[in-house]
């Protein structure tokens, strides 16, 4: 199943990368690996490879040929950027559509992407913050309201940061979080978004890196069972700044009243890497949005796309 064309659906800037719809998948780490970076090009959007933070060039090189050569677009954490040595010299090398550098203030590698012909793209979560990365140089904005799943700031809802970051944007502007639905897309389209930036409704399609109990917590799932916290990542030690806390699914570490043996509230990082490595999601943290009550299956990427696409032509055209 593909997408077919509808010039109701595009816009300018998806015409310009040569996109039969506007949709991009967010690239999430853990989620978003070949196989479905090349399902969701091939369903018309684009594909992004994601690394978060095990990001690596070795798993960067082992997602690339997944994507058995489709064109796709690479998303990188800052701080895992910088700590890799090679990870943005490889994903240059791989020639993307698009190369997203996002969770930090450092653009220095912005003109190493457009020199090599790449669009350069970030994550922004306020006015003050779009402004910066205009000023940088960023050819392609994501704004991401506080709605969506994973790490982010959580400062705005989407369409209080869409409207704000449209009135003054020179460039294009794509809209993030808890877009799942026709109805969404549709919205964000009317609104002037140049496309949409898809995480949560993709992470449990068929061709998502995602494991299986992750994915069936996700179905069992409903809009309310998701929180924002950061205290996975300190239990890791992991170095997020702690303006990106991450929005993910409940579970008996994020309501710890659940387990009185945790000590302080916490497993210990040997029994989170344990429970990350058995998927057991009862302790390990699955990123998910607030649209994650609008899964109920597990589909092909395809079949997510031209759902919403199909719904949100029609919503459009009336």
């Amino acid at each position: 199943m593909t997408s077919t064309p509808d010039d109701t659906l595009m816009t300018p800037w998806s015409r310009s990368l040569g996109l039969r719809v506007p949709v991009v998948n967010a690239p999430m780490g853990g989620a978003a690996g070949g196989r479905l970076a090349a399902a969701v090009s091939a369903a018309g959007g684009l594909g992004m490879i994601g690394m978060g933070s095990a990001g690596s060039v070795a798993a960067l090189e082992r997602e690339l040929a997944a994507a058995g050569g489709a064109t796709v677009g690479i998303g990188l954490v800052d701080w895992v950027r910088d700590r890799e040595t090679g990870l943005l010299e490889t994903a240059i090398a791989a020639e993307p559509r698009l190369l997203s550098v996002s969770f930090g203030s450092d653009f220095s590698w912005v003109p190493a992407v457009q020199d090599a012909g790449i669009l350069a793209v970030t994550q922004v979560y306020d006015v003050p913050g779009a402004h910066r990365a205009q000023e940088a140089g960023i050819d392609v904005l994501v704004v991401r309201g506080s709605e969506g799943g994973g790490h982010g700031a959580d400062r705005l809802a989407l369409l209080p940061l869409l409207d704000a970051v449209l009135e003054t944007a020179t460039v294009p502007v794509l809209a993030a979080g808890g877009i799942g639905s026709g109805r969404t897309l549709a919205a964000v389209l009317a609104a002037g978004a140049a496309g949409a930036w898809l995480g949560t409704c993709l992470a449990a399609a068929e061709e998502s890196l995602l494991p299986e109990n992750a994915r069936r917590a996700m179905l069992a799932a409903d809009s309310t069972h998701t929180v924002v916290t950061t205290v996975f990542d300190e239990v890791l030690d992991l170095p997020w700044p702690p303006i990106y806390p991450a929005r993910v699914l409940r579970n008996d570490v994020t309501d710890p009243w659940s387990r009185p043996e945790f000590d302080e509230a916490r497993p210990s990082a040997e029994m989170l890497r344990a429970a990350m490595d058995t998927d057991d999601v009862t302790i390990a943290p699955v990123d998910a949005g607030q649209g994650v009550g609008l899964i109920t299956h597990i589909e092909p990427a395809a079949a997510v796309i031209d759902r919403m696409c199909a719904n949100a032509a029609e919503l459009l055209r009336r």
